[in-house]
């Protein structure tokens, strides 16, 4: 585990060098591209009115007719042939059912019960919740909530190593919120550390007092900071200061170094949290299920859906107003700030046999992403493609290199796909999605 630590900090060395050797490009392009990269925001979901209870009626009986008519999960028949027949039957289900009544994909709110609880029973949910991966610690997907704490405990394990120095400098910056703390901290630390390399002959600055002020606001509540001290040589002592004896943090040289202090100190500067990946959470819908899960978890805001209710009421009447006096600008001023109050997004890919792949994207994510999450579920990645934005445009190259939010398909969009052959010798393949991609409808 001490090995992950030494070749996470091996790796942020390597990674300031890289930078410092100037922008990138690409062999075919004659001008250098820009990443920008990204954080997450969020927004809110539309308000549906109450249905009847004539409509609720109906749409229960809708419901039932299409439970009846699905066949058993445990005999499902994953060959292509069966899939696309059960495609069409669904489909054909679908328009009968919508015809029928509008409330089958409509929720009523459940008040009283806890949120986790209405996740967990809700079946109108597109997903139920966000998922991350953590590979310095292990291959498990979890939600953010349950890595932040297997973070922690990883940490804290490796504080008996002999790299409990590089531990702290992690924790330090993995361990506590607020970015402006986090860096108050750190620059103190900073201070203490320094005194020491520059005046390495004067005791003066071998002592922190811990009543200090300073100290007690800006350090010792940070988790790691007395970690960190401690591994530069810092120890404990109780000394007598203007007549009384106070609880002071002493450097030893005899253990530790300059060189270790100072190794210490670029430690600090240069360590960053330790990242999440965000899981792409595959699934493929068929059309009934594509209809009837259409619902957001409130992860995927950036407030609450009680707060999203709060606001869209106080300034309904207010748009409603001034709707007529909007410029085209205007407008799409607001829907971009609208979108900005989301966190992530959920793409969906339809092909031309109504099979519909999923996956979750950061807002701020590249569209090349997508290409990629594709291409990596598709039966041939050789074969070229083309996608349909909900818009009706086609993606063109420079789309590639936009946002989500920028392309507006947050917070969930339907792409549409196509196979691109033209000019393209290939032998005729059926299906589009790999069989074992095609096997996740089994779980549905």
């Amino acid at each position: 585990m001490a090995e992950k630590i030494k070749n996470f900090f091996l790796k942020k060395k390597h990674d300031v060098k890289f930078k410092k050797a100037g922008k990138g490009y690409r062999l075919n392009e004659t001008s250098s591209n820009t990443a920008s990269s990204s954080s997450s925001q969020n927004v809110k979901p539309i308000k549906r009115a109450e249905p009847t209870q004539e409509a609720k009626v109906a749409g229960q009986a809708a419901l039932a007719r299409l439970e009846s008519k699905r066949p058993d999960p445990t005999k499902f028949n994953t060959s292509y042939a069966a899939i696309q027949a059960r495609v069409k039957r669904e489909l054909e289900a679908e328009r009968k059912a919508l015809s029928e009544t509008n409330a089958i994909d409509k929720i009523i709110e459940r008040k009283d019960e806890k949120v986790q609880d209405v996740i967990e029973d809700n079946p109108f949910l597109a997903v139920k919740g966000v998922y991350f991966r953590c590979p310095m610690i292990s291959d498990e997907i979890l939600p953010r909530d349950e890595w932040k704490k297997k973070i922690r405990e990883f940490l804290y394990d490796q504080l008996q190593d002999q790299e409990a120095g590089l531990t702290a400098c992690l924790i330090i910056h993995s361990c506590n919120s607020g970015k402006e703390k986090i860096e108050n901290c750190i620059e103190t630390l900073g201070k203490y550390l320094e005194n020491i390399i520059t005046n390495p002959g004067e005791t003066k600055y071998w002592k922190i007092r811990m009543c200090n002020r300073v100290f007690k606001e800006k350090v010792k509540p940070l988790e790691g900071a007395l970690d960190l001290l401690r591994a530069a040589g810092f120890e404990e002592k109780r000394i007598l200061h203007q007549g009384e004896e106070e609880d002071f943090l002493v450097w030893n040289p005899e253990k530790s170094t300059i060189d270790n202090v100072t190794m210490l100190i670029d430690a600090l500067n240069t360590a960053e949290p330790i990242q999440l990946e965000l899981d792409r959470n595959v699934q493929v819908l068929l059309p009934s299920e594509a209809t009837k899960r259409n619902e957001l978890p409130p992860v995927f805001f950036t407030i609450t859906p009680e707060e999203i209710k709060r606001e869209q009421q106080l300034r309904a009447e207010a748009v409603a107003q001034s709707q007529i006096l909007r410029t085209k600008a205007m407008r799409e001023k607001e829907e971009l700030r609208e979108m900005k109050k989301y966190r992530f997004a959920l793409i969906r890919i339809r092909f031309p046999d109504n099979i519909i792949l999923q996956g979750t994207f950061a807002v701020f994510e590249k569209f090349e992403n997508v290409m990629e999450f594709i291409k990596e579920n598709l039966i041939s990645d050789e074969i070229p493609f083309s996608l349909i934005l909900p818009s009706g445009q086609k993606v063109s190259n420079e789309d590639i290199e936009k946002t989500l939010i920028d392309l507006r398909l947050v917070p969930a969009s339907v792409l549409k796909f196509s196979w691109n052959i033209e000019g393209f010798e290939a032998a005729e393949v059926v299906g589009y999605l790999k069989e074992e991609v095609l096997s996740l409808i089994q779980s549905l």
